[in-house]
């Protein structure tokens, strides 16, 4: 789970909460300012060999194409494919713009990234009844000033919210009100839930969980048994319930991405080069955020479901994508031989120095 607040089913007073999504937002921004992009297929990122996706057209995507993919799969999936280097400083300043607008409506903006964001609108600044209107109007704003599209979802709480904008993309909203709620997770695939990555997906399954509505018919106490901490998150939401609050102005603590492999390794350079895409991703988002930090940790999830970590801290912050990858690899090569095989390994970026726009905390499963 992404976020540690608690999440009960205590009752409380129906919110209107928003939640936008810019729509291939860096590759959106790359077609605006060159008009020979658009209506072709563009991938931010680097295309060299072990290059990453950063984000992908609408058109790209049409072939399989996705954030985070290796470049050399995405080149192989899309043979005209058009490889674009990011320009993190351009995107940040229309991600200010993009907050500004928001601003006009709520003081209580929770971002999640450059390009999405949570709004509870419940007691808005323009005093507009209805959080729909509050959402187009966003979106329209949004539009004109700076050509380029959102989408929306609108709901009760903050699960629901991003539900529902992924209902309608690209470049539209949608509401789920409170009496839509529940049935409308009841037939959605595990999977699709946002907290939920494949590897608990596939835990899920095994277990005879495959909808929301499978979840709901299980105890509390056997979601905790078998999910942990997780469980009652996983519980309360498969009701449509989800406590927790926008919180506006969250401290950054780190940044990480993990991955769960599809087959279990043990050789070090199988393990350094699943390490690589994770070390671009957190390196990525220091990018586009302007943070740096001092502390290097490696998480290491064994077959047998044993978590280990291994951190080092350096006294200047790291400055540079390789020095960042040296490190990671250090602690990993420091623990070999593991003497049994990896199921999922994870980096993380911490002791953050803030830079001008301090995001909240992320953690990145690819």
């Amino acid at each position: 789970m992404s976020e540690s607040d608690t999440v009960t089913g205590k009752a409380s007073p129906v919110r209107k909460i928003i939640h936008i999504d810019m729509d291939a937002f860096y590759a959106s921004v790359e077609q605006r300012d060159n008009p020979e992009l658009r209506g072709k297929p563009v991938a931010v990122g680097g295309s060299a060999e072990r290059g990453v996706v950063a984000a992908a057209s609408y058109e790209a995507r049409k072939f399989g194409v996705r954030s985070a993919m290796p470049s050399v799969t995405a080149k192989r999936q899309c043979p005209d494919l058009i490889f674009v280097r990011p320009r993190f400083e351009v995107y940040k300043a229309i991600s200010r713009q993009i907050r500004d607008i928001f601003a006009e409506h709520t003081p209580i903006i929770e971002p999640l990234s450059l390009d999405e964001a949570y709004l509870d609108v419940t007691e808005n600044l323009q005093g507009i009844p209805l959080a729909r209107d509050i959402a187009l109007r966003i979106r329209e704003k949004i539009k004109a000033e700076t050509g380029l599209n959102a989408s929306a979802g609108i709901s009760y709480n903050k699960f629901l919210a991003k539900l529902a904008s992924d209902h309608r993309k690209p470049n539209g909203q949608f509401v789920i009100a409170p009496e839509m709620g529940p049935a409308f997770v009841e037939t959605l695939p595990v999977g699709k839930f946002h907290g939920i990555g494949p590897a608990t997906a596939a835990k899920m399954n095994s277990l005879g969980l495959f909808t929301g509505l499978d979840i709901r018919n299980q105890t509390l106490e056997f979601m905790n048994t078998n999910f942990g901490k997780s469980g009652a998150y996983y519980y309360w939401i498969s009701r449509g319930v989800d406590e927790r609050p926008v919180r506006a102005n969250r401290i950054r603590k780190s940044i990480g991405a993990e991955n769960t492999f599809s087959t279990d390794l043990a050789e070090y350079d199988a393990l350094a080069a699943e390490l690589r895409p994770l070390v671009d991703k957190v390196w990525r988002h220091c990018e586009a955020t302007g943070n740096r930090g001092r502390t290097v940790t490696l998480k290491i999830k064994f077959a047998d479901f044993e978590i280990i970590t291994r951190s080092r801290s350096v006294a200047a912050a790291v400055r540079g994508r390789a020095d960042l990858e040296r490190l990671a690899c250090g602690l990993l090569e420091a623990e070999m031989p593991l003497g049994k095989r990896v199921r999922l390994l994870g980096v993380s970026l911490s002791a953050l120095q803030a830079g001008d726009d301090a995001e909240p905390q992320l953690t990145l499963g690819i």
